[in-house]
């Protein structure tokens, strides 16, 4: 039988699987789409597998730019000259003509569960096809959907076609590249627990691979409550038989420290930590990206970046949209659990953190995790919930978020939240890390702004007033959408007076950057197919998360905490203004410049 996924020592009865790399590249691209580099899954994925020696003269790159644990490539020659005279014709790796794939030829099986919903169709596939658009997967690979809907190849064809764009470039070979990919992709319906399915799954990838040193990626895009049963069917019936098997879980990671410690043993009876990728696409977000950069690699702002300067930190997502078509899911989580507990505070993990030892996966996720462990305990007096109620504007009217027929009409659920987080160390000790998220408020935006503290003595505050957040200088990173980075200084306005203005150092990466900037899942995806962890969570990382979240969320439930109402398109409730005063802060997203 195949390769389970776990292993435990090197005694394990589990087989060893040789690693292996791919040898196709991607183009060079503009310095904000995926960089240039040679696609090499880590050979240290399993603890008993032994990293081949380098068979090429140069060395595999992740994401940001460092070599991954994985350092070689096969090509199976020798690197001996030819002999001399003459001899029979063969291949340019030395076998006969008509031979067949070679064992040691690597292909990749990417098998999507869950591939009939909305998240397969709208992201995973699109981004998929875009990789290898940009030639950025290996020469064999095969893609299959996996889920219970009764499916045909071509149906599944047919209804990923239309999400597929040519966003990359407008080339002429478009239409050739996308009938080429959709001729890669497969469909099997199954059972999620069923491992009679999955054993069929297994003889349809076998087949496909043809004797070639393969590789597989699971992609769950499925509920929580089914991923144990579809790891545990995977791994006894469908893992690789001579290399890599991984694994990329989608949020939520469970609702509490509690079911999130459950579902962490129960997938690692059937997995190693290096096999689970925890997915959290906001942090293949191009501005997320570019936040270590932005601090590390300019010595303007390194110095900067500590309680010194800094007056307080304020990472914001909104929606300018309710929760219409998923209200039931998002009932059962709410927004703390939906956007707080994992997208913006990874945000300020990566923002707080201390330099890192290296661009090591590791060696970053260890400086989050110091993070995560050094924040204090959330209050309930420094939380802000609140929940839409219905709202009519410009003859419209729209819906409360309890008028959706899946959501109770009883229900406390916050679709708004707003928190005032303290890390415990020297770096950041008192600086008020302000985060709020909220659907259905007056625009869509995420973004990290870092307001900075007040000049002394300052020579200019009579030109601004009594008003002294006026003369703020503040450095906005906007996620999305209309990616930027902007700084706001203070400067004179010509002419013959003394008149101050705040004017904008501005990066606007559509006029700076012709290229559209890929969509996260592409970043992310390549990463798990190289085996680069940084991008992905690791699971002491989301223990300490959850952590500092669940007894807030436990109190909340358990003394049935009615939310404020605000309406529908408004800038959200107001408690979370007087939360923000409670520490001498103004929302920089409602300020007077927008």
């Amino acid at each position: 039988m195949a390769v389970c996924f776990h292993t435990s020592s090197p005694s394990s009865s589990c087989s060893s699987a040789p690693s292996s790399s791919f040898s196709r590249s991607c183009p060079q691209r503009s310095p904000f789409s995926l960089r240039k580099r040679k696609l090499c899954p880590s050979d240290s994925l399993l603890p008993h597998h032994r990293p081949r020696a380098a068979a090429r003269g140069f060395r595999i790159r992740s994401s940001y730019g460092h070599p991954l644990s994985a350092l070689s490539l096969q090509n199976g020659s020798s690197g001996s000259s030819p002999e001399k005279g003459p001899v029979d014709f063969k291949l340019e790796d030395g076998r006969p003509p008509g031979s067949g794939p070679r064992s040691d030829e690597p292909t990749i099986s990417i098998t999507i569960v869950g591939a009939s919903g909305d998240l397969a169709k709208k992201k995973i596939f699109p981004a998929l096809f875009a990789l290898f658009y940009e030639n950025c997967l290996p020469e064999h690979f095969t893609i299959f959907g996996y889920s219970r809907s009764k499916m045909t190849d071509e149906e599944l064809r047919n209804s990923i076609s239309g999400t597929l764009t040519c966003r990359v470039d407008s080339r002429d070979n478009c239409g050739d590249k996308m009938e080429e990919f959709l001729r890669r992709c497969f469909y099997h319906p199954g059972q999620y627990g069923s491992d009679e399915n999955f054993s069929e799954l297994d003889e349809k990838l076998r087949e496909k691979e043809g004797g070639r040193l393969s590789h597989r990626l699971f992609y769950l895009s499925i509920p929580p409550n089914i991923f144990v049963d579809v790891v545990r069917c995977a791994s006894l019936c469908a893992s690789s038989p001579t290399g890599w098997t991984r694994v990329i879980v989608e949020k939520p990671f469970g609702r509490d420290s509690k079911s999130s410690g459950e579902l962490t043993r129960s997938l690692k009876q059937y997995l190693s930590e290096d096999q689970i990728f925890r997915i959290d696409h906001y942090l293949g977000k191009e501005l997320v990206e570019n936040l270590s950069v932005l601090r590390f690699s300019n010595l303007v702002f390194e110095p900067l970046w500590s309680r010194q300067y800094i007056r307080n930190v304020q990472l914001i997502f909104s929606e300018d949209f309710g929760t219409e078509g998923r209200g039931g899911y998002f009932d059962s989580y709410g927004i703390i659990r939906d956007i707080m507990q994992n997208h913006l505070l990874q945000i300020l993990a990566l923002f707080a953190m201390e330099p890192p030892v290296s661009l090591d996966a590791e060696d970053i996720r260890n400086e989050k995790v110091k993070v995560l462990r050094s924040m204090k305990n959330l209050q309930l007096d420094d939380v802000v919930v609140g929940q839409y109620k219905g709202h009519s504007k410009g003859g419209r009217a729209y819906p409360a978020y309890i008028d959706d027929p899946t959501v109770p009409k009883n229900s406390l659920t916050p679709t708004f939240a707003a928190a005032a987080l303290f890390i415990d160390n020297a770096r950041w000790d008192g600086v008020p890390f302000l985060m709020k998220a909220g659907k259905a408020l007056h625009s869509r935006r995420a973004e990290i702004r870092v307001q900075f503290r007040h000049v002394p003595g300052n020579l200019y505050k009579r030109s601004f007033g009594t008003d002294l957040d006026k003369a703020t200088n503040e450095l906005v990173i906007r996620v999305q959408p209309d990616e930027a980075i902007y700084l706001k200084v203070n400067n004179k306005i010509p002419g013959l007076t003394m008149r101050l203005d705040s004017s904008r150092l501005n990066l606007l990466y559509s006029a700076k950057y012709t290229r559209e900037i890929p969509d996260a899942y592409e970043r992310l995806l390549l990463d798990a197919i190289e085996g680069e962890r940084r991008l992905f969570i690791r699971s002491d990382e989301l223990d300490a998360a959850w952590a500092l979240f669940t007894p807030l969320l436990k109190e909340l439930e358990e003394k049935k905490i009615a939310p404020e109402l605000y309406p529908y398109g408004s800038r959200g409730p107001v408690g979370a203004h007087y939360l923000a005063a409670k520490y001498g802060v103004r929302w920089g997203d409602i300020s007077s410049e927008n």
